[in-house]
């Protein structure tokens, strides 16, 4: 036995014997709260967390100082395809991990297809550079390792724990790692130049996950927690094998019967950027007004009460009754819708906005070089970030923002939906149509984000949309004048546009600009937002009622395995999202929208993020409701009638009557919103408001008829404010 043979099983060993001796009663029961931590439900309790979070926080500098430089050099000198044909080698080199691990679990199938596709790969794929056992005879992947194996022998897998370079992992599964690096042929390089090569195969590894880390640490204001979240989840998935088609398929039939042909060949999105609109050339420059007034620096109390006095803030006030609208005796008849989708074949509300991810340009990340290159020019490479201090001496704020070649050419600035950061996927596309149509662009974070928070005072709790509104136009405005500052540039004019929650903030802005143009926007367009705060918090939380069931852990596995599926795909189809039922939907959903509040009550809470920390047992016990009534009813000092009002559209209904300048797209069937808000906000808005008949909440954004309506909006917005130019000359 070689030296490294004999280090390895005195490895595998030691964590045996740690699993199987040292740990004979550990139990994985679920807490007392009110909604699950997955971390715990998979994993157990974090007996080691002061140990992993100090460790975690050591990986993250080394990755960010040593690892990613390493992966940048290697990505930069390999195009994307070498770097994936190198990694489909290597990956059928470890075919002897999979055939121990398949005769261990007495999975003679997995055995069988894939010693087929080691031989069809080896030969007729030239060592494994290329897949043709899938592609041509289709057998699919079955990536088994080691720690399956020791699972299926029913060895319990032990705290987790972080540690150097390894990351995150349990004590079998350091096992399974070791196990699976002695049955690497690739581990038995001795010479130089073998070992070169090896260590290549490892920076290569390393670089293909490297987008993932970069991801997790500028998004999520805890990224130990939403680490070991993914990795509990992920390896529970895994070693029970519910990463397989068949098994997939099978929870696709149980979940409602109809989805039976969910492999088969799928259509791919059409390209937008074929169509007419996108060739409109820039426009002439035009005036813009006062980006930053003095108005602007005072105190949001001082601003407040000037609001509170003026008429524009003050329509016919409707009645609340504990935090509820009263009925109003609208008008019997039903709402109509404006716009048509044809063939939409609706599913369910909750399952039918999980469509938004099929909003999507090809164009915005296509590349020969990886994203970590430096020769990658793609879409979402170009646009830069920069930050800006709002209020100091609080931490300074990130967006992003991409310019035209024409620095006075107009801009376009987003507001994202709830909890979505600058870096969010949906502004990303937005970007892209409106760089194309001559626009420069500037994307913020909502306000419901940690890192906004971040960068308010400490007395600020996003929530209280006027509040909001003022600090997002404050932050705004500071942002036109560093770009204009910097590009020594006038942007001609401006549109804005939010999405969600984004849509509403949007919207109340706008309500300010009536007032006075500060920025100097021109149109604003609301995609989805919300009529009633304090109702679309309800449904949130009625989203996450799909999280208290015995049967949570099952449920939550089975249904992220069919999530990792499809965005792993090859093309995302309509057929896909129809797999999902209602009730996966809102499981879903209901994740998502808890953990962007885990993150804000994390951040407004001040929770070291290097030692152990109890904050969890709060927030896994905090609905969007009690959110609402700890810190703006009772810390903020408002009634749930006030904040109801106030938080909703109605607050601003003198400015939907009235105002000319902006833009509603709705759904009649979204669920955050009712058929009587939806007559409200048509009673404010007349013809200002497009309704589709399908799509629920922004899962209409992917369909060509909301992208040509959008499109046409957004061109006549430019070539009127052309006309007022020519007008004005």
């Amino acid at each position: 036995m070689s030296k490294i043979s004999r280090v390895l099983a005195l490895i595998a060993l030691f964590a045996f014997l740690n699993i199987s001796f040292l740990n004979p009663s550990y139990a994985q029961n679920s807490k007392d709260s009110k909604y699950p931590d997955f971390s715990y439900e998979f994993l157990g309790e974090d007996k080691y967390e002061n140990f992993n979070r100090k460790m975690f926080a050591f990986n993250s500098k080394l990755n960010k100082f040593v690892i990613c430089p390493i992966n940048v050099v290697w990505s930069s000198i390999c195009p994307k395809y070498v770097m994936e044909r190198i990694h489909s080698a290597h990956k059928n080199i470890e075919y002897p991990r999979r055939l121990i691990s398949s005769l261990i679990q007495r999975d003679f199938k997995t055995t069988k297809s894939e010693t087929a596709r080691f031989l069809t790969n080896s030969t007729i794929g030239l060592g494994g550079l290329y897949d043709p056992a899938q592609k041509i005879f289709k057998l699919e992947p079955r990536d088994e390792d080691m720690e399956q194996a020791l699972s299926k022998c029913k060895i319990k897998q032990g705290p987790y724990l972080v540690l150097p370079v390894v990351a995150s992992s349990t004590p079998r599964g350091l096992a399974g790692r070791a196990l699976d690096a002695s049955l690497d042929p690739s581990s038995y390089i001795a010479t130089p130049v073998l070992g070169m090569v090896k260590a290549g195969l490892v920076v290569n590894r390393m670089t293909l996950i490297q987008p993932m880390n970069i991801l997790m640490g500028t998004t999520y204001a805890d990224p130990y927690d939403v680490m070991k979240k993914l990795y509990a989840i992920e390896r529970y998935i895994k070693n029970n094998n519910l990463d397989r088609k068949e098994n997939i398929i099978k929870t696709v039939q149980n979940a409602d019967g109809t989805m039976l042909a969910f492999y088969e060949e799928e259509k791919v999105l059409e390209d937008y950027e074929k169509t007419e609109l996108f060739s409109i050339q820039n426009i002439s420059d035009n005036q813009i007004a006062q980006t930053i007034s003095d108005e602007i620096n005072c105190s949001f109390e001082d601003f407040f009460k000037e609001q509170k006095q003026s008429a524009i803030i003050q329509p016919e006030i409707p009645v609340f009754e504990n935090g509820e609208l009263l009925s109003q005796n609208l008008e019997e008849e039903s709402l109509e819708p404006d716009l048509i989708l044809n063939d939409y074949n609706p599913q369910g509300p909750v399952s039918d906005s999980l469509r938004t991810v099929l909003f999507n340009i090809p164009e915005v990340d296509k590349s020969m070089w990886s994203e970590l290159s430096l020769w990658n020019r793609s879409f979402f490479k170009r646009i830069k970030t920069s930050s800006v201090n709002i209020i100091p001496p609080r931490e300074d704020y990130s967006f992003r923002y991409i310019m035209q070649k024409d620095k006075n050419s107009p801009v376009a600035i987003i507001y994202p939906s709830i909890g979505e950061g600058s870096m969010s996927h949906h502004s990303g596309i937005f970007a892209k149509i409106f760089y194309d149509l001559g626009y420069s662009v500037i994307i913020q974070g909502s306000h419901f984000h940690w890192a906004f928070v971040k960068s308010m005072p400490k007395s600020y709790k996003p929530g209280i949309l006027p509040q909001d509104a003022y600090y997002l136009r404050m932050t705004t405005a500071k942002i036109i004048e560093k770009l204009q500052e910097k590009y020594n540039c006038k942007f001609k004019n401006k549109i804005l546009l939010g999405t969600s929650f984004g849509a509403m903030a949007a919207l109340f802005v706008a309500n300010l600009e009536e007032e006075k143009n500060i920025l100097g926007i021109s149109k604003f367009i609301a995609i989805c937002p919300p009529v009633e705060l304090t109702y679309s918090m309800k449904q949130a939380d009625k989203n996450n009622e799909g999280f208290l069931n015995d049967n949570i852990k099952e449920a939550a596995s089975l249904t992220a395995a069919k999530v990792f599926d499809v965005l792993n795909s090859d093309g995302v189809s309509v057929d896909k999202f129809q797999s999902f039922s209602e009730d996966e939907a809102k499981l879903i959903s209901g994740f998502i929208m808890r953990q962007k509040l885990s993150d804000l009550i994390f951040t407004l809470e001040e929770t070291p993020t290097i030692r152990k920390t109890g904050i969890y047992e709060t927030i896994n016990n905090m609905s969007y409701q009690d959110y609402a009534e700890k810190y703006l009813v009772e810390e903020q000092g408002y009634s749930h009638d006030s904040l109801a009002y106030e938080s909703s559209l109605h607050y601003i209904s003198h400015y939907l009557s009235s105002g000319h300048n902006y833009k509603i797209y709705h759904a009649l069937d979204d669920y955050f919103v009712t058929p009587e808000h939806l007559k409200k906000l048509r009673e404010y808005s007349g013809d200002k408001m497009v309704l589709l008949n399908h799509g629920s909440h922004l899962g209409f954004l992917y369909r060509r008829e909301f992208m040509d309506a959008l499109l046409e909006d957004i061109k006549s917005a430019k070539l009127k404010n052309t006309d007022m130019l020519d007008d004005s000359v």
